[in-house]
């Protein structure tokens, strides 16, 4: 297994939690995910902390779910995985919304959390 791959698969272990909790509409599920002081950056103003996050996620409509594919990956350190993603939102009411999602990742004891997550829309 190279290291890339070992990235990924960090990676979807957490994305597939957040996915999970996002497309149950469970925002505090989807906040802990999220490390305690996360910079947190979506289609609103940034917030910090897993308390933003829960917000941010309990203003998303019903029904709204989350597909994403991992474009790119770094190791930056052993604790630390930056990675590059798609994230196609579908909404029952409205046309998809496609956006880049940078994420850090960092291991804290033997699990892994978000403690940087950045929308970008596509031009």
């Amino acid at each position: 297994m190279t290291s890339t791959t070992d990235d990924e698969a960090i990676l979807r272990g957490v994305l597939d939690q957040w996915k999970a909790a996002v497309n149950a509409h469970e925002p505090e599920q989807v906040a802990a995910r999220f490390t305690e002081d996360a910079i947190f950056q979506g289609l609103h103003p940034y917030s910090v902390g897993r308390q933003g996050v829960a917000e941010y996620y309990d203003s998303q409509p019903l029904g709204m779910t989350a597909r994403y594919q991992i474009l790119e990956t770094r190791r930056l350190a052993d604790d630390l995985v930056l990675g590059y993603q798609s994230v196609e939102f579908d909404f029952t009411d409205r046309p998809p919304l496609t956006v880049n999602l940078s994420l850090l990742v960092k291991r804290l004891a033997s699990s892994w959390y978000i403690a940087l997550y950045q929308v970008s829309l596509l031009a």
